[in-house]
């Protein structure tokens, strides 16, 4: 066999081959190769040369010498072997291929994986300093379709390896044109751009190319291509879950792109996991620019395309140029912002957009000669852009709602816009707003900045109609109130709730009618003060009874604000003591929250729901009444220095039972089957004797007894509490509250709150704990104030509970039923909790996690609900 090597990969001389001693060795030597055919792995003294191949362990994979279609160069390459479509993903030599049929891949004497020539000069090698890899190494092929260096002793568990592991080197690292499920491709901020992925120069040429395919790890990250101009396309900001500018990409919370946590050295990396390990799937840069994503039909028995980008003329960088938004559906696609206009209107209008747009107006904070003028008639505002692809460019920051992120923009007089979005936070745009398209469903909303008198006339019409509205209702009210307040004795034993025809059951008024039928809002109210209305057994208690109760809705009786509106205390005529939530006209709940839950709760009967004593209805005035809970939300102990040592680890423990117990009634024992969907510490409130409630019913839902799953696409609750399905697709079920549960399991034995939760090495209380705990220090989670007093062991077997309840998979949560068994027992042995992928996630993306909070919080008072997650 002419091209066979021996000590250490040197090839015979013409003297040599007539000596017995080196035929011997040769000998050996061919008995290795031939031994090695079909192995998935060489190492020194053994080599691939022509028509030899090494192949993966379970066939998916083939290495060896290739030559492109109409050339005679030889490459070493990886390709996937069972398919009649030739299909290489990986090149050693790309830029040096071996002119000739006598060259051979082998492991050199430093141990680098090295490809020689005829000459036996080295046209390529692994390149890793000799001191940095053992002199006795062997190179193994992956089912994975990885080439991995590593210590010979290691070759016979490679498969340990396949990823990484313990390897010197390995083709994943070094990739050429492809992406292979598995790949990791770095993100790290300080680094910069990670341009991982090279193309082919042309289709039958794989040397390197003029596109490049990576990240751009400015966060939150985006995948870029780079041409030889620069910028020729990108995904759109990462949110944890899908690429927000790639239109119609779906996410799942299992598989897809993961972005893992922070490293030592400061490093996350992507990795894409396929749905079904046995599907043929990979991502690859042309030599044209595009990038492919491909899966295999076993049907047709080819590559299937099943997305590219860019896939439309919008899709390309910043094709309308600066200040403007391309949109596929229009003719022509171009067009300036609003407040924009063409830099240059005549090549503009010659469809030649690239000059872009600029500001008509410029803004206040800019314009030096308004900074006199202080009458605030020239304020900044914002304009909104729904459904697009957000600018490139953008600085991140940490906020905690829409509110704060645009309050940080008006602070910088050179913030031109700003957004909010789920899994990103909030994005701040000081630079020229480029690349933005309009998607004709998805997509993010952009707040564009601009001068006030670019935002219409018809915004102050309407402000200046509200104020006088607001003006002429409030002295129409007062006069109303002080009418009758002066005239009430002359109303005693008068009725205005008499309907004139027989009353309906108020379950239809509020069930078959979109809205509040005329006589539930008509101005005198519904009913006589709690008493029930109609067949749905529900107390109406007159608007007068309210107001006197809370003594006109007083300060001094506010409880607390939350997104449902404020909430008062108030006392009956009797002396019952009660809570009362008023709808604020400002709040993102209504009419569809408010009917919620006086439908829900009215069926609801257990020692640890909050007690529903009625609601009133009187014009736009909603309200639900309570009992009054005196010891107010369990979020003012657990989350308050002073006063989480009155909690000690026994009454905890029975605050963490009454929950799981109520969740049991709602999700299996009531009349109905009901998801609660807002489990927070805030949501459970405390009596008298300090047992828990639940409260807050407005966001939850009513299951059938055969359904299992629901989705909806308006997500509401709390960041910090939602389970993952939940918060990135809309999809709840029982295991969505479980999930919630577990987070507040874990908030009320460690007494930090989930949201908000930073250290150096995790971003939130989820990872914080489950790190804790997979180390073995579990004890160090618990709050000091219970540490010295309560039993270790009951402790941590709550903890590893809480994180069971948060595992990523519905599957892997336990039901409620399972739960209360689990909290009752000693003796069943517990599950071991995997680690959840949403650490990976929140905690790679620092400030940027899933589960920051909108939450509005409440210091005292009955509850409060988030404002919706948007």
């Amino acid at each position: 066999m002419l091209g066979a090597f021996v000590n250490g990969g040197m090839p015979f001389s013409g003297k040599a081959r007539g000596s017995f001693f080196l035929f011997s060795l040769f000998f050996v030597s061919s008995s290795l190769f031939w031994c090695s055919r079909a192995a998935n792995s060489i190492s020194q003294g053994q080599f691939v040369g022509k028509d030899e191949t090494l192949i993966s362990s379970s066939g998916n994979f083939e290495l060896g010498f290739f030559s492109p279609q109409n050339s005679s160069r030889r490459y070493v390459g990886i390709w996937y072997r069972k398919m009649s479509v030739n299909t290489v993903v990986w090149v050693a030599n790309r830029d040096s291929p071996v002119s000739d049929e006598s060259g051979v891949l082998t492991v050199s004497g430093d141990g680098n994986l090295v490809v020689l020539d005829g000459n036996n000069r080295t046209v390529w090698s692994s390149g890793i300093n000799s001191s940095s890899v053992p002199t006795s190494s062997t190179a193994v092929l992956m089912d994975t379709g990885n080439l991995v260096l590593l210590a010979s002793a290691d070759a016979g568990s490679a498969s340990a390896y396949g990823n990484g592991g313990n390897s010197y080197w390995q083709s994943f690292e070094h990739p050429t044109d492809t992406y292979l499920p598995g790949m990791r491709v770095r993100v790290n901020p300080v680094a910069g751009e990670n341009r991982a992925f090279r193309s082919w120069k042309s289709l039958d040429d794989p040397s390197s190319g003029d596109f490049f395919m990576g990240i751009d790890p400015q966060l939150p990250p985006q995948i870029v291509i780079w041409g030889q101009s620069g910028r020729e396309w990108r995904s759109g900001h990462w949110n944890g879950v899908i690429f927000t500018g790639v239109q119609n990409m779906t996410g799942n919370f299992q598989y897809g792109f993961k972005l893992s946590d922070i490293d030592a050295d400061g490093n996350m990396y992507f990795t894409y996991t396929s749905s079904n390990s046995s599907n043929h799937l990979m991502f690859r840069i042309l030599w044209n620019g595009k990038e492919e994503q491909l899966g295999w039909d076993e049907t047709s028995n080819e590559w299937t395309v099943l997305q590219e980008q860019p896939a439309k003329e919008c899709d390309l960088y910043n094709k309308c140029g600066n200040f403007a938004i391309c949109n596929e559906m229009d003719s022509p696609k171009c067009s300036c912002m609003e407040g924009f206009s063409p830099k240059s209107p005549d090549q503009w209008n010659r469809g030649n957009w690239s000059a872009g747009c600029a500001r008509k107006t410029q803004l206040q904070c800019r314009d030096n000669s308004s900074i006199s003028v202080g009458d605030g008639s020239r304020m900044d505002g914002f304009l909104k852009l729904d459904g697009v692809k957000l600018p490139d460019f953008a600085d991140s920051i940490s906020s905690s709602s829409a509110e704060e992120c645009e309050a940080k923009c008006l602070e910088n007089c050179t913030c031109d816009a700003y957004a909010f979005a789920i899994g990103i936070e909030c994005l701040l745009w000081s630079e020229d707003l480029i690349d933005v398209q309009l998607f004709d469903e998805g997509g993010l909303t952009l707040q564009i900045r601009l001068d006030n008198s670019e935002l219409g006339t018809k915004s102050k019409i309407s402000n200046l109609f509200i104020i006088i509205t607001v003006l002429v209702g409030a002295f129409v009210l007062g006069v109303a109130v002080w009418l009758l307040r002066r005239f009430k004795d002359n109303l005693k034993g008068f009725s205005f709730f008499h309907r004139k025809n027989k009353e309906l059951p108020l379950s239809h008024d509020f069930v078959e009618n979109g809205e509040l039928s005329a006589e539930l809002s008509r101005p005198n109210g519904l009913a006589r003060d709690d008493k029930p209305v109609g067949g749905a057994d529900i107390p109406v208690f007159n608007f007068s009874t309210i107001e006197a109760a809370t003594n006109f809705f007083s300060e001094e009786n506010k409880l607390g604000l939350g997104g449902f509106g404020p909430v008062y205390k108030g006392k009956l005529f009797g002396g019952q003591e009660i809570a009362v939530k008023r709808l604020s006209r400002k709040s993102s709940q209504g009419l569809v929250e408010f009917k919620n839950e006086v439908m829900l709760i009215a069926k609801l009967q257990h020692r640890n729901l909050v007690g529903f004593l009625g609601f009133c209805v009187q014009g736009e005035d909603k309200m639900l009444v309570y009992e009054y809970m005196p010891n107010k939300s369990l979020d003012c102990f657990i989350f308050d220095s002073v006063m989480r040592a009155q909690l000690d680890w026994k009454k905890r423990f029975e605050i963490i039972e009454g929950i799981a117990r109520g969740l049991l009634y709602l999700h299996r024992d009531s009349r109905l089957r009901i998801i609660h969907r807002d489990l927070k510490v805030s949501n459970i409130l405390l009596d008298k004797e300090m047992n828990p409630k639940i409260s807050d019913f407005g966001m939850a839902r009513i299951f059938g007894t055969n359904e299992n799953e629901a989705s909806t696409n308006r997500v509401v609750g709390t960041y910090g509490y939602m389970s993952p399905e939940y918060a990135m697709e809309g999809l709840f079920s029982v295991k969505s509250d479980v999930y919630s549960f577990g987070i507040l399991l874990l908030e009320i034995i460690i007494g930090k709150k989930n949201l908000g939760f930073h250290t150096p090495e995790h971003s939130n209380l989820i990872s914080h704990a489950w790190h804790r705990w997979n180390e073995g220090k579990g004890i160090e989670l618990i709050d000091p104030c219970i540490r010295d007093s309560c039993s270790t062991d009951e402790v941590l077997r709550c903890i590893q509970i809480g994180l069971l309840c948060v595992q990523d998979s519905t599957v892997d949560r336990p039901a409620m039923p399972s739960v209360v068994l689990l909290l009752g027992s000693e003796t069943v042995d517990l599950p071991i909790p995997k680690l959840p992928m949403s650490i990976s996630i929140t905690g790679s993306m620092g400030t940027y996690s899933l589960f920051e909070s909108q939450e509005i919080e409440s210091s005292n008072g009955i509850t409060v609900s988030s404002v919706d997650g948007r």
